[in-house]
Parts: structure tokens; C-alpha cells; sequence
């Protein structure tokens, strides 16, 4: 198949001279826990350092995460001597308001500012919010637990709305505490999304609430989805689900990535190019998958068997076989995106044609 063939192509000849390659990328799985199945995907690493990645950069105080004032662009910088890896979908908590990232890249070392694209996950604070530093984000410890958010993040709009000259009025209307909806000009494709990634928030902490039989939404700011996966009962009810899979991800140190299910329906899927990356990344990946499994327990009464690993290798295979369309992302990275029938495969490269990160979705 196109993926298991490119794969394998890659990570061949990513290896050090003299080793011996496996013979073929493989799926283990499923390794299921009450309505969360997950499969991994096991494959040779690339060779070279493992970079930090966000949120032990941020612990370390090697990254400053800035706010800028404009709700779809903040800036970053990394201060120290190590590269660092930024993903699509991780949360930062602080600044004006919380926000979460939209395209996968790779930040250098003593970078200097780069600018941080992403989307607004707490409609309506636009200040600090008790004793946070409005002007940074301290942590990135969890990252955006639906697919659907993802989605509008990052497939091609149906209908795409005709663009004003520039996104300033639809940040202004933000600020302003006015909904996108409330207004009868034009927004922007940025615009479009954002109301859509408002809406998905809300819809999960919904779900959310549905799931563990009590609201989520948190007094100091009801509308941020960071407080709400800190909810306590929340937290509680993610612990078994973690303590049935989260050591299944270094039983070998072949796995560079996995693909998971929710009641019996395959959800997405993350690739990296080495097994290190990979750990590091598990836990907040691993902690995502189960809040989306708990937002669907209430629809977890009479689910289809979840999938096969075959079923796993045609998913991921499918995804990759439309036409892939590049964009340059802020100079570093390049983004490819593959718009298949029913699913969505969203690759970063380096600048030098790395693969970074793989991302596929189901839509």
C-alpha cells in the first residue's frame, strides 16, 4: 500500500549505514479499554537527536509562548540550544485567552520570534485571567481532544467565504465579545474556521458533560476548554483508561505512532519519525484520546467490534492517496494535506524535507 510503501522508503533511508531495516511497517492491535481501542504503528527511527518538545521546553523556561493581541497569531521563541517540536492541536493556557495551535513544525534552536498560528478555545475572556501573565502561556499540557475541531482547523472548506482585506475586523468583533454570526459582512477563511472551532469547544464540553453526569464548564471562565479537561471527576474517570494503555506504548521501541477507535469507529492517527518523539508525545496524545472516548460513552451501547489491524493499515493507507497540496509554513515547515473521500492526512515536513509529524483523520 502507497503508505506502508512510502513509510518504509523513508525510514530506509533514514538509517545509519549497516542496519538492518524491518521488512515492513506493521500495526499492532486492538488494545482496548470499555470504548477506546488503540492500535500502534511500528517502524524503524530516524536517526539524529530527539528534539524537546512543547510542553517540557516551556518547564524548562527555553521557550517563551507570546500573546500578541490578535487571536489567530501569537509568537514564539525558543531560547535555548535544543530544537523543539510543536504540534498541531496542543493547548496553551494563559495569555489573554486560550488557544490551540494549528500546524506542526519543528523550532530551532535561539530561533528569535516565529510566529505561532492558532485558534481561539475560550470565547469571551480577553484579559487575564486570575493570576496568569496576560502577555504569555505558561504550559501546554494537554492537547485538543476532538476530531471534529481538528477538522475545521484543518480541511478544506466547502464553501469558502469571500476574504475582507485582512482578518483584523473579525479579531476586533472578537475582542468586542460579538460572535462572528452576529455579523452580516463577509469573514474571512480564519473567520470561518474560528467559528467553527467555537462551536466544536462547545459541543465537547457537552459531550463532556454528558459523560461523566456533571457540567465541566469552570466559574473562572466557562467558555475555556483547558479548565474543563482539568475538571476533577473528569480527571477521575480518565485514570483507569490511562492505567489500561499508557504502558503498552513503551513495551517496544519500534512504536512511532498509533491510530485510536472510539465505540468500535476509527478516530485518527499520529506518525513520528522516531520511537523517542513518540513517548514523549504519548501522554498528552494517550490523555486526549480517552476525554474523546469519555464525551462518546453515553453512544457506547451497542458499538461495532472495533476494526482489525488490516482495517488500520487500509485506513491509513486510503488517507494518503489523493494529490497532495503544499503550503509554506512560517518559513520553517512545509504543510502537505491529502483530502480523501472520508478521511484527512495532514503531514510537516522541514524545510529540508523531513517528516516531522503525520496526522490522519477520519471525517
Amino acid at each position: 500500500m502507497q503508505f506502508l510503501s512510502a513509510i518504509a522508503g523513508a525510514l530506509l533511508l533514514a538509517l545509519p549505514a549497516g542496519a538492518a531495516p524491518k521488512a515492513e511497517t506493521t500495526i499492532s492491535g486492538p488494545f482496548t479499554h470499555q470504548n477506546l481501542s488503540i492500535y500502534f504503528v511500528h517502524g524503524a527511527s530516524a536517526p539524529g537527536p530527539v528534539p524537546l518538545i512543547l510542553q517540557e521546553a516551556l518547564e524548562a523556561g527555553a521557550v517563551e509562548v507570546i500573546e500578541t493581541g490578535a487571536v489567530n497569531e501569537l509568537k514564539i521563541k525558543n531560547n535555548g540550544d535544543a530544537p523543539v517540536f510543536i504540534q498541531s492541536g496542543e493547548i496553551v493556557k494563559g495569555g489573554r485567552q486560550d488557544r490551540v495551535v494549528t500546524a506542526s513544525f519543528l523550532l530551532p534552536p535561539r530561533s528569535g520570534e516565529v510566529p505561532l498560528a492558532a485558534f481561539c478555545v475560550e470565547h469571551g475572556r480577553w484579559s487575564a485571567r486570575g493570576n496568569e501573565n496576560a502577555q504569555h502561556f505558561a504550559s501546554s499540557a494537554e492537547a485538543l481532544p476532538s476530531r471534529e475541531a481538528k477538522l475545521a482547523m484543518k480541511a478544506p472548506l466547502a464553501t469558502e467565504a469571500t476574504p475582507p482585506a485582512g482578518s483584523a475586523s473579525n479579531e476586533r468583533r472578537h475582542q468586542a465579545n460579538v460572535s462572528v454570526e452576529q455579523t452580516a459582512s463577509p469573514v474571512s477563511e480564519t473567520g470561518e474556521r474560528q467559528r467553527k472551532v467555537w462551536e466544536e469547544v462547545a459541543r465537547t464540553q457537552n459531550k463532556l458533560a454528558d459523560g461523566i453526569k456533571e457540567s465541566v464548564l469552570d466559574s473562572a471562565s466557562n467558555t475555556s476548554l483547558q479548565l474543563s479537561l482539568e475538571n476533577d471527576k473528569l480527571q477521575a474517570m480518565r485514570a483507569p483508561y490511562i492505567a489500561a494503555l499508557e504502558k503498552l506504548a513503551t513495551a517496544e521501541d519500534d512504536i512511532v505512532g498509533y491510530v485510536f477507535a472510539v465505540n468500535g469507529r476509527i478516530n485518527s492517527g499520529d506518525i513520528y519519525p522516531s520511537n523517542a518523539l513518540f513517548r514523549k508525545m504519548w501522554g498528552k496524545l494517550l490523555a486526549a484520546s480517552v476525554t474523546e472516548a469519555i464525551g462518546e460513552s453515553a453512544a457506547s451501547a451497542n458499538a461495532p467490534t472495533p476494526p482489525d489491524a488490516a482495517g488500520i493499515k487500509d485506513f491509513l493507507a486510503t488517507t494518503e492517496k489523493p494529490k497532495p497540496k503544499n503550503q509554506a509554513i512560517n518559513g520553517l515547515t512545509e504543510q502537505e494535506v491529502r483530502d480523501a473521500d472520508v478521511s484527512l492526512f495532514v503531514g510537516a515536513r522541514t524545510a529540508k524535507g523531513e517528516w516531522i509529524h503525520r496526522n490522519y483523520l477520519v471525517k
